[in-house]
């Protein structure tokens, strides 16, 4: 059984870094703030995908650091999921090291295709993939969607990373998500704009905003001049592609407390939503650009811990961004759908 080599598997990537597959451009770092940079090193969102012909199962050959006695993320669930559409098939679960491998059965009487989310606390790297009893090969490629935005967007107080709003919408809408979210980041950073327009793409969705009423404050004219400048290097790139910017969703603790430029989330929401607005209706007449308002998504009770959806809430914010897609640009409807 010969090993395959992992790079035709895996989805979700946005760049590689000597074969590490890392989510800001590795020859742009300098330009990011420390924060974005050190998210983008993990791998969230990066998975196998794959059809199987009369194969019990698929073993992979991984890498991933192993914690030491004191690290937060030590106890962390290391886990393989295997899915087959919307569902989940079974997990698998083994201990992070310098090198393993990890053997996942697959049910019978279907090629697939399969996805494998593997566990991203510890940051593993795919060696190698192959088959026992049979034969696996890449599955097709998907039309790649960027997801820009914060900690909401990586997926925090998902209980697995298949469950994080942009995964569940990607499945929905048979999308390769790529997901570009960096927690405690994503403010509106111009460079990340640039890097977004220069990646490959065929839809984009940034769902930025919350980080900007604390952290590094903004004004409601900063962020709404922000918002325009982001979009319009964005679409330097893509041009012509579906861009949904979605506002940000309920914090409660946030919605009417200003921040040190005395602006309130609710605010700083609405003048993000009238940038989009603008461009829509102005000269530039973006008509592949759309909005989804964030505030009534989602209620408290889909807050885990008053800013990060729980698995209800990445549910529901999943279902209405599929929904926004779908409705503002039909294209993006997988085929039989």
């Amino acid at each position: 059984m010969t090993w395959l080599e992992p790079g035709p598997f895996l989805r979700g990537v946005a760049w590689l870094d000597r074969g590490r597959a890392v989510r800001a451009d590795p020859a742009d770092l300098a330009r990011l703030a420390w924060d974005a940079g050190e998210r983008a090193a993990l791998p969230i969102g990066v998975r196998l995908e794959f059809t199987a012909d009369g194969a019990d199962a698929v073993e992979i050959r991984y890498r991933a650091t192993v914690p030491g006695p004191t690290d937060a993320l030590r106890d962390l669930a290391h886990c393989f999921a295997l899915w087959q559409g919307g569902d989940c098939v079974s997990e698998t679960f083994t201990d992070p090291a310098e090198e393993a491998v990890v053997t996942i059965s697959l049910p019978g009487g279907t090629s697939g295709p399969f996805t494998v989310h593997p566990p991203e606390a510890q940051s593993p790297v795919i060696l190698g993939v192959r088959a026992i009893g049979g034969t696996v090969a890449p599955a097709a490629p998907r039309p790649r969607w960027l997801v820009h935005g914060d900690s909401i967007t990586e997926g925090w107080w998902s209980t697995r990373p298949a469950h994080s709003w942009p995964a569940v919408a990607g499945r929905t809408l048979g999308l390769d998500t790529v997901n570009l979210g960096y927690a405690g980041a994503a403010r509106g950073e111009l460079a990340t704009a640039q890097q977004l327009a220069a990646a490959p793409a065929d839809v984009i969705t940034l769902a930025f905003g919350t980080n900007c009423w604390t952290g590094i404050p903004c004004s409601v004219p900063l962020l709404y001049e922000t918002t325009r400048a982001f979009i319009e290097l964005v679409r330097q790139g893509h041009p012509d592609i579906p861009l949904l910017l979605v506002s940000p969703v309920l914090r409660p603790d946030a919605e009417q407390t200003p921040n040190p430029l005395g602006a309130t989330l609710a605010e700083l929401r609405t003048a993000m939503e009238e940038a989009v607005r603008d461009r829509i209706g102005d000269g530039s007449g973006d008509r592949r650009l759309a909005l989804l308002p964030g505030r009534d998504l989602l209620g408290p009770g889909q807050l885990a811990d008053g800013v990060h959806p729980n698995d209800e809430g990445h549910a529901v914010l999943a279902a209405a961004v599929a929904d926004a897609l779908r409705a503002a640009f039909p294209s993006t409807r997988p085929s039989g759908s």
